[in-house]
């Protein structure tokens, strides 16, 4: 059909809550010579043991101006789609957290700018927020595309909303915005939203105290009873506070298996390859 050792960390900067941390630069995105080299004290720690990444946020916190950026083990920054790569090491993912748990902040890695930085989504000019708090870690698969072009007759012929393949990372600690984390991909919905087919790969962080008991979709449905269905139903309403319609999901609303979700992203990847091997991204920035 289809061709670490982490710790519980407190989210900060678009998770709500006072960095801890980190170093606020001011005066705006533009100022990317100050993003070469991030002070060591001044950045966090993140990631398996296999990647490790520090962020850095620029300009004002909760404007539109704010920008998250992301560093590699040398201190060069990285774009988080196109830098860190999807596969790793035993079957586990890259996983970019761009909300943490337990927050409303609406932000996502910026596909469309140089670098693809996380900043927050917009609404009739203002910062975007969920209407509630979303439960759950959510972020995406660096290095996948969900291509707008590409008719998918698994799930009625959809196109792709042309993003990065979205995860929502159910393990039990709140994760901060621009982390990076090894993770077990588990199951996958297929979410259709104005239209466009919108995967939602479920996932848990590698070292989650969980993670050992959890290899496939019918594993989180023994040990965590109603959990996906939670989820299904938190992305179909989120909306409905705006006055939209609910969302809809392919396959009855039912959560496809780990094999069927490792055939999604193995897709996605390759239609990621291709838009690179083009040249030729559109809106979408290729660095």
């Amino acid at each position: 059909m289809f061709d670490a050792q982490v710790s519980v960390l407190q989210p900060w900067a678009f998770g709500g809550l006072a960095p801890l941390t980190s170093r606020w630069v001011l005066g705006g995105v533009a100022a990317l010579s100050a993003l070469t080299q991030p002070e060591k004290s001044a950045a966090r720690e993140h990631a398996s043991a296999e990647l490790p990444y520090t962020s850095q946020s620029v300009g004002e916190p909760g404007t539109l101006e704010q920008r998250v950026f992301i560093y590699n083990a040398i201190g060069t920054v990285v774009s988080p789609w196109h830098d860190i790569p999807l596969y790793l090491k035993g079957g586990l993912l890259s996983f970019v957290c761009e909300i943490p748990a337990e927050t409303r902040k609406k932000v996502e890695v910026a596909t469309d700018e140089a670098l693809t930085p996380i900043k927050q989504d917009v609404k009739e000019g203002k910062p975007r927020y969920y209407p509630y708090n979303i439960h759950w870690n959510y972020g995406m698969l660096p290095q996948t595309w969900e291509d707008p072009t590409h008719s998918s007759a698994a799930v009625g012929g959809l196109f792709g909303d042309n993003d990065p393949v979205d995860v929502v990372e159910i393990g039990s600690a709140q994760l901060m915005t621009g982390s990076v984390y090894a993770v077990k991909p588990l199951a996958v919905l297929a979410m259709i939203d104005d239209g466009e087919l919108d995967w939602k790969v479920i996932a848990i962080r590698v070292d989650d105290p969980l993670a050992a008991g959890l290899e496939d979709v019918e594993d989180v449905e023994r040990e965590l009873p109603g959990l996906i269905e939670r989820i299904r139903v938190w992305f179909r309403d989120y909306k409905t506070p705006d006055g939209k319609p609910q969302s809809r999901f392919a396959f009855d609303g039912k959560p496809q298996n780990k094999d069927f979700a490792l055939q999604v992203i193995a897709e996605t990847h390759g239609f990621y390859n291709a838009l690179k091997a083009s040249k030729v991204g559109g809106r979408l920035s290729l660095v």
